[in-house]
């Protein structure tokens, strides 16, 4: 990695360009697995300082409460219950406008490097609600000028708490400040279920099932709502660490610290690989290190909530630092990085500076009414990831995600751009505006298909695009992953297909009006917790789906990134 240039991969272009998909992805793979996306180190800076101004803004903001004082005075107010609050609704703040998880060039957004509010405060963008044939009123997947206020009411109510004053002592918790007034909480929720209902995406962008479903804990008093907020964490934890009990996730391992900017000699990255270069399946090290930090993940926040101060609780709360440190530092694709910072300091605001309070102290049963709607959703996501978002469904970079691969043709394209109501372009305009060639965006665009052949899914999507295309010359199309689709669409990504399956899908058929054969799309369902398989379907934009089938997930994690050949299981075709 340069510090102002890319660490691109050395191919003969001319050659290069004359092989197969597999054969492309090839020499991608095997310098990904050396150098990762060769990020160059300036870009990998200009995030560090994103972090430390967000820890910044959100510092100010807490000393500008009443009762809160001193600059470097924080460990007599850090555990305080209205600095959490604070926290918790400016860092749903800082999600919801677009500043935080998917911002910028490493979640391939360049120009500009974020969507949300760009979109969401604009009619007639793309919305998309969870149910819009079961919630009246919700209906339709143009943004109204009634959903554009919802959204910036959302905004306005979120700033106003952030610089109002606590209701005064609470004496059960010790607390002299106090928290937000009730109301405050209640209309920030409020409105987001409003606009969550109208537009799920923007539930999802403001992180509700973290956020969200922390505000709640606001609306209960005394020493439920530290209960509360823990019993939230611990769900968090332990639910992320249930999604990684599986195949996947030692292939998160080998890509993630393959991409590493701390990690920098190629031959320790070599390491996380079966057999650099041949082997590119997680090696040993990948695999420990997976199911280590499962069993941290799973383990720890136990003896954090069970504890109640002491070496017990001071060794814990040390470990999961370190551990969301870990994850911090290898600046993951997708950038969570401010809900890693987020979750480090509920380590400490609440585990630590609450140490005393736990379940004994329950004045009232709502906080394991609210633990068991939070840990219900997990369990419903994991067992039917169709059904939930793998965001509530806390299948936080577990490798098992839902995902989409969209062929586009040209034509598609353009109508796309001609068609929606956007800010960003499309993918490909995009990346030959960055990287100043088609042919160097070219390269770029299969480092992207490396990345993600790098997860079990690649290998089953690159082989079942074959037959996407099978009545079709593949040279016609561009394969597109979903999640850029997604960005241009609709204003915000984060690794979830569920915002860009059929529904979208439709929204952009009714715009965009693609011939049958234009746009042909993918979609590759998560693995359920308790089956050893994947459910995909194809679709055709404009005929709809023509073929429904599943891919063993045993066939996936045996073959290397470029292999396209996983055996498809075809249970329904159009015409058969």
């Amino acid at each position: 990695m340069g510090f102002l240039k890319q660490d691109a991969p050395v191919v003969d272009y001319a050659e290069w360009s004359k092989g197969t998909r597999a054969e492309r992805i090839v020499p991608m793979a095997r310098h990904w697995a050396e150098v990762g996306f060769g990020t160059p180190v300036v870009m990998h800076l200009f995030y560090v300082v994103k972090i430390l101004l967000y820890a910044l803004v959100a510092w100010l903001i807490v000393l500008s409460t009443s009762g809160i004082d001193g600059f470097t005075n924080v460990a007599d107010w850090y555990h305080e219950p209205i600095v959490y609050q604070k926290v918790v609704f400016y860092t749903m703040l800082f999600e919801i406008v677009g500043l935080g998880c998917g911002f910028g060039p490493l979640n391939n957004r360049f120009f500009p490097p974020m969507g949300s509010v760009l979109y969401w405060l604009r009619p007639r963008t793309i919305r998309l609600p969870p149910w819009p044939n079961r919630v009246p009123l919700t209906a339709g997947d143009s943004r109204t000028p009634f959903d554009v206020a919802l959204y910036g009411a959302l905004l306005v109510a979120l700033l106003f708490a952030l610089f109002s004053d606590g209701t005064g002592p609470i004496s059960e918790i010790g607390s002299e400040v106090g928290v937000l007034p009730v109301w405050q909480t209640a209309t920030i929720i409020g409105l987001l279920v409003l606009a969550g209902l109208r537009d799920k995406v923007l539930f999802l962008a403001a992180r509700g099932e973290v956020y969200g479903s922390l505000a709640v804990c606001f609306l209960f008093s005394g020493a439920d709502i530290i209960i509360a907020a823990k019993l939230v964490c611990l769900v968090i934890w332990i639910g992320a660490a249930t999604s990684k009990l599986n195949k996947h996730f030692p292939f998160v391992i080998s890509t993630m610290m393959s991409n590493n900017p701390v990690i920098r000699p190629r031959s320790i990255k070599r390491k996380f690989f079966e057999h650099f270069p041949d082997d590119l399946r997680p090696g040993r090290a990948s695999r420990v290190l997976a199911h280590f930090s499962t069993a941290i993940e799973m383990l720890v926040p136990l003896v954090l909530f069970f504890s109640h101060g002491g070496w017990p609780t001071a060794i814990a709360a040390f470990v999961m630092l370190v551990f969301h440190f870990g994850i911090l530092s290898a600046i993951p694709m997708g950038v969570p990085l401010e809900w890693n910072v987020f979750m480090m300091f509920s380590v400490l605001a609440l585990f630590v500076g609450n140490a005393g309070i736990g379940i004994g102290d329950l004045q009232s049963p709502w906080p394991i009414v609210l633990f068991a709607v939070v840990a219900g959703t997990v369990v419903i996501g994991n067992l039917f990831p169709r059904k939930v978002s793998f965001l509530p469904g806390m299948r936080y970079y577990a490798g098992n995600w839902d995902t989409t691969l969209w062929c586009v043709k040209p034509s598609a394209s353009d109508k796309i751009t001609n068609g929606i109501v956007a800010i960003a372009s499309m993918p490909a305009a995009q990346m030959e505006k960055f990287y100043g060639s088609k042919e160097t965006a070219e390269m770029y665009q299969y480092m992207g298909y490396a990345f993600r052949s790098f997860n079990t899914h690649g290998r089953a999507m690159f082989t079942l695009a074959h037959r996407l295309m099978a009545d079709g010359n593949e040279a016609d199309y561009v394969l597109t992953d979903g999640e850029r689709i997604c960005s241009t669409a609709i204003g915000w990504n984060f690794g979830d297909g569920h915002m860009h399956n059929e529904q979208l899908i439709a929204a952009l058929q009714k715009r965009c009006h693609f011939e049958p054969g234009e746009v042909r799309v993918l979609i590759l369902d998560a693995q359920p917790i308790h089956k050893q398989r994947q459910e995909y379907r194809l679709v055709d934009a404009a005929t709809g789906e023509f073929e429904r089938g599943y891919v063993m997930v045993a066939d996936m994690v045996t073959r290397q990134p470029w292999d396209d050949t996983v055996p498809a299981h075809i249970t329904w075709q159009k015409g058969s």
